[in-house]
This record gives structure tokens, sequence and C-alpha cells, in this order.
């Protein structure tokens, strides 16, 4: 199967962005990545940077299980996709913070949070399913 997906990753810019946020954000945004490394995603440092190249058949397979339509729908794909064995490569990308974010810190954090353990408990209780497309060809 031609499975992968390439994630970009702000990472290397970690210790600039800690200079540059706020104690309050930069407490926010290590509390929201431990929790997304317990409850969901492991061995990927940067989920939320908005950059995934997906081949077909990786999109196929992973799209096809997709539930969340927030914030935390790139947790759910590469969940899905680390379930599905499915090889991960993360890429160094270049970032700059623009201005007019939605993200409202304390409260976008809580939502997120909550859709974390959501997607851990309902995947482990078979609320949600994985589903795998048949193949097309």
């Amino acid at each position: 199967e031609n499975l992968a997906i390439s994630c970009g990753s702000r990472a290397h810019l970690e210790k600039d962005s800690v200079a540059q946020r706020s104690v309050f954000r930069t407490f926010l945004m290590y509390g929201f990545h431990f929790l997304v490394w317990f409850f969901c995603v492991r061995g990927i440092k940067d989920t939320q940077c908005g950059f995934k190249l997906f081949t077909r058949e990786a999109a196929l397979k992973t799209f096809s299980s997709l539930h969340v339509e927030r914030w935390a729908f790139d947790v759910e794909l590469l969940y899905i996709a680390q379930c599905f064995k499915i090889p991960i490569a993360e890429v160094a990308v270049n970032w700059t913070e623009i201005e007019g974010s939605k993200l409202v810190p304390f409260w976008s954090w809580l939502q997120m949070g909550r859709d974390l353990i959501a997607i851990r408990l309902r995947y482990i209780t078979g609320a949600w399913k994985l589903h795998s497309p048949h193949k097309t060809d």
C-alpha cells in the first residue's frame, strides 16, 4: 500500500516562540502538547501546524473515519493514521504569526482538551470505529 503522511512542524521554532509568548500562553501550549501525547498521538511534536500532505491512499483511509470538525480534527487524523500504522514524517516549516487568529487561548484550550478526551474515549469504547475503505481501481 502507498500510505504516508507528511506533517509540517514548527517544533524547531519552539524556543523562539516561547520567548515571544506570555507565560499563560506558553503554559497552555505545553499543557495541550501533554494532553495530545497522553490521549491521542505520540511521536509528533506539532500536531496543529496547518500543513499536512497525504498520499491518496492515506487520505482515503484516514478521512473516511474522521468525526471531529473543530480545532482538534488534526489530532484525530493523526490518531487514526497511527492506529492504521501509516508512516508520518514531520517536516520543519517556517512560520510567521499573523494578526486575526480565531483562537481564544483559554476557551479554545478547554474545547480542544474536551475533544482530545472525546476522541480517545469514543475509539476505546467503540462508539467511533475505524473504517478501511475498499480499494478503488
